[in-house]
Parts: structure tokens; C-alpha cells; sequence
């Protein structure tokens, strides 16, 4: 008979033998609706998870209600007077609007199980209770752990981000299960901001009399035009900018007095942040007439890989190959809560949640054999707290 990888360790074991229950507790998860937009449903599972952490072993659990959002879960683990904590950063909002299983109900076939937010990222917050549960199960003592869950994540954070970033600075590490990139580590994210640019002219008839007009299409054609060039060439790795949504005018015979222009910007780097946000400051129309007004702004800063969040790439490796298995990192272009916290300084590691896909898309799924080897590589990480401490304690020294 093959041994499974990864039964050498007592975690591992105990995670393989438990593997049902994860894919049960996934479910359960899944099928607790959370869209960003609907308080209710949020505060409705906010509540549901301070009864599973409670269950798990949480020494302390508090329910923080966000006014018009819902409801953040934040639960400690072992003691946490013993020292700076891990930090485990999840979120538990989706993209889905309410009522979506009925539509796209929770299955498993042929290994995968979908969801509405199972892969972004129900079974990271599954895999991370199951990791604690394992540590717990192994007798050994439990190093101060804080898990904080989010409810408004998929927008951007409003409510939560200065406490995110709070409890990032009283960490010792924040490790973040949000989805994997195929199996990799993600320890470069890129800065996302978002803006609107608004033109007003001056509306006029387009037969009769044309010249009395200021076209604020015409204007904002011209901006859009120089926003797409602040993009870097390479815009998979670099600065990016989409103009997204243009909207303006009334009628066909009318010169435009009013135009809007809808803006995603992602930038690899605070400069490339930077330079686009100076851009935009210094904007000014060419008909003198014309106004312009931008509004918006970054909703988060740019994760960029720094030597504690290499450091802690290598524990996780180390911890990978304990498990029998390789791990690699990427850059993505999209931005987590992690970014949050590598802004606040905090030693972050992010992409350690589910191996699967389709985030945000009607194909999301997660590889329900991974889920355990997930947890374990968690659990391991959070077992490794006194070398990671001491190591970020001699970097920052």
C-alpha cells in the first residue's frame, strides 16, 4: 500500500484522516451565502463562524459588527500573552449575489468541489480552523495565534482595513490562505486603485450651432488616450491601466456637456502607484472652458516581495518538502488584504490557501485531495513560530 505524503508527521496524519470532514465543513461554508453587499447574510455567518471557532478551541472570540456591512470574526488561539501572535488573515465575503446556489449549487465529482466562494476563499478559512485543529489534536502547545476574518474584502476592505493593518503591526507573522496560483505562493501582489475622471463642458446644438459648444467627449477621449500610455509595456508584470467604463452625452445632435471615464489601476510598484497618481493629479483640459475633476483613489498599496517576505517563503518551503511536495512563488496582478499588512511593515505570506481555480467565475472549484496538504503546510508554518520569530527578530536587527 502507498503511504500518503506527509503521513510522517503527526499533523499531516491527523489531516489525512479527517480529509471528509473538510470537504463537509466546505460545504457547509459554501452554502452560508456571503455577497459583499448583503449585511445580513454577513452578520448571519459572521455568527456561524464564532460558533465553529468556538467549537475548534478559541480562548477568545469576539464578534466586531461593521455599521452597513456586517459583522468581522476575530478569534485567539493558545495564549496569547505568551508573545506577538501569527496572524491568520482570511476573509469570508464573495463576489456571489444572493440566492446563487440555486443556480450554482455546492458539488463534489471526480475529486473537485464548486461553489459560489469555495475557491475565493470558504476552503482557505476551512483549511486554516483544520490546521489549528490539528496543532491542538498533537498535544504540543499551541504558539498565540489570532485568526481575523473580514467581511468586506471583495470591495476593498472599507471597514476592516485599519484594523487589519493594526493587527498586522502586533504580529509576529501574517499568514493569509488565500488562494493559491496552481499550487504556488503569491509574494508579490500588485497596488489596485480606483478612479473617476469627470469632464464638463458646455452643451450646444450640433447643426445650429456647434462652435457654442464644449465637448466634454471630445476631452475625455484625449485623457483616455494618455491613460492607456501610462501603462508599462509590459503590463501583465508592470503598471497597468484600463479605462474601463466611458460614459457621456445625451443625444446625437447635442454637443456633449457632460463625460465620465471609469479607471482600474494596478501597479507592481509604489513608484508605478506613484507616477499615475501624479498624472492624474496634474490633469487639465485643452478648451479652456472645460473642466475636469478626478476622484477615487488606491484601494490597496502594492505588495512587493521584501526580504521578510522571502524569509518566510523559505520556512514554508522547508515545511513543503517535510510534506513531500515542492513550492514555488509567484507575482500576481491582484490584490489581497496581505497588501494591507506588507504596507503596515508586517512579514506577510499570502497564496496559501485552496489549489484549484475559476475565482470570481462561474468554473470556481477546489481540488479537494489538496485540502489537507494545504492545512498541513499551514499548520506546520504556525508550528515553526519560535525559528520564525527569531529569524525576523535577526533580519530586523
Amino acid at each position: 500500500m502507498t503511504t500518503p505524503l506527509g503521513v510522517e508527521t503527526g499533523v499531516a496524519a491527523y489531516l489525512d484522516r479527517h480529509a471528509d470532514e473538510m470537504v463537509v465543513e466546505l460545504q457547509e461554508t459554501v452554502e452560508h451565502e456571503t455577497p459583499s453587499d448583503d449585511p445580513e447574510l454577513l452578520a448571519l455567518f459572521a455568527g456561524f463562524l464564532a460558533q465553529r471557532v468556538t467549537s475548534v478551541g478559541a480562548t477568545k472570540v469576539e464578534v466586531l459588527d461593521a455599521p452597513h456591512e456586517g459583522a468581522h470574526v476575530r478569534a485567539t488561539f493558545g495564549d496569547e500573552a505568551a508573545g506577538r501572535p501569527i496572524l491568520l488573515l482570511t476573509h469570508f465575503d464573495t463576489v456571489w449575489p444572493r440566492g446563487t446556489l440555486e443556480t450554482m449549487p455546492f458539488t463534489v465529482a471526480d475529486g473537485v468541489a464548486r461553489g459560489p466562494g469555495a475557491f475565493d476563499m470558504k476552503a482557505g478559512l476551512v483549511q486554516a480552523l483544520w490546521a489549528i485543529r490539528a496543532l491542538l489534536a498533537s498535544g504540543d502547545d499551541l504558539p498565540p495565534v489570532v485568526l481575523f476574518s473580514s467581511c468586506d474584502e471583495e470591495i476593498g476592505s472599507p471597514h476592516a482595513r485599519s484594523r487589519i493593518q493594526t493587527e498586522a503591526r502586533g504580529a509576529v507573522a501574517v499568514l493569509v490562505p488565500e488562494p493559491s496560483m496552481d499550487g504556488s505562493l503569491k509574494t508579490a501582489r500588485k497596488g489596485v486603485a480606483r478612479y473617476t475622471v469627470e469632464v464638463t463642458g458646455r452643451a450646444a446644438h450640433a447643426g445650429l450651432n456647434p462652435v457654442a459648444g464644449v465637448s466634454a467627449i471630445n476631452e475625455l477621449c484625449r485623457f483616455a488616450l494618455e491613460l492607456d500610455a501610462l501603462s508599462d509595456e509590459d503590463r501583465l508584470k508592470g503598471t497597468s491601466v484600463n479605462v474601463g467604463v466611458i460614459r457621456g452625452g445625451t443625444r446625437f445632435n447635442v454637443v456633449p456637456a457632460e463625460a465620465s471615464v471609469e479607471l482600474d489601476v494596478r501597479a507592481a510598484t509604489a513608484a508605478g502607484a506613484e507616477r499615475v497618481q501624479a498624472f492624474l493629479d496634474g490633469l487639465t483640459t485643452v478648451h479652456p472652458e472645460a473642466r475636469v475633476r478626478v476622484s477615487g483613489g488606491p484601494l490597496w498599496p502594492p505588495m512587493e516581495r521584501t526580504p521578510k517576505i522571502g524569509l518566510l517563503v523559505e520556512r514554508a518551503r522547508l515545511a513543503a518538502a517535510r510534506l513531500g511536495f515542492p513550492l514555488d512563488e509567484v507575482a500576481v496582478g491582484a490584490a489581497s488584504d496581505g497588501n494591507l499588512c506588507a504596507a503596515a511593515g508586517a512579514a506577510v505570506l499570502d497564496g496559501l490557501g485552496a489549489v484549484g481555480g475559476g475565482a470570481h467565475a462561474a468554473d470556481e472549484h477546489v481540488v479537494v485531495a489538496e485540502m489537507p496538504r494545504r492545512a498541513a503546510l499551514l499548520a506546520l508554518l504556525i508550528q515553526d513560530y519560535d525559528a520564525i520569530r527569531e529569524e525576523l527578530a535577526r533580519l530586523e536587527t
